[in-house]
This record gives structure tokens, sequence and C-alpha cells, in this order.
């Protein structure tokens, strides 16, 4: 059971959430402003657990497998 407090500050964290785009977690009123178009700049990182998991994935469909309602855990390898 929620408390008016417990409701009060989740309703007020959806509201701060609601400007917030859910990819990069920019402020869409800064980051959708056609004048900001060239103001943001980018870097690539690669997550290596991350890449396993795609690797496991795709040898997996690649074996027939249907990738609907897979759970991926990734573990780091000992020693």
């Amino acid at each position: 059971m929620w408390l008016p407090e417990d409701r009060w500050w989740a309703m007020a964290l959806m509201e701060a959430e609601s400007g917030i785009c859910g990819d990069c977690g920019h402020l869409l009123a800064e980051s959708t402003a056609p004048e900001n178009e060239f103001a943001y700049d980018a870097h690539i990182t690669k997550c290596h657990a991350c890449l396993a998991a795609a690797r496991r994935v795709a040898t997996f469909q690649e074996d027939g497998g249907k990738p609907e309602g897979l759970k991926i855990s990734v573990f780091r390898r000992e020693g």
C-alpha cells in the first residue's frame, strides 16, 4: 500500500522523466530544438559483455532458435 507521500514522489518522478529522452537521457526540450541539431557529439563504446550476449543470440538464431522470450544472462569467465 502506498502512502500519500509515496504517490506524490512517484508522480513527481514520472513528470521529471517525461521530459527526458529514453535513449540518450538528455532533456527533450533542448535535444529536439532545431537550433541544437549540431550541438551534440557522441562517442562509441563497445561493451564486451553485451557483445558476448549478441553473439550467443546470433548463434542461437542461426541454429533455428526463436528469439521471442529470451532472457540472456552474461557472466564473466573465470581465469
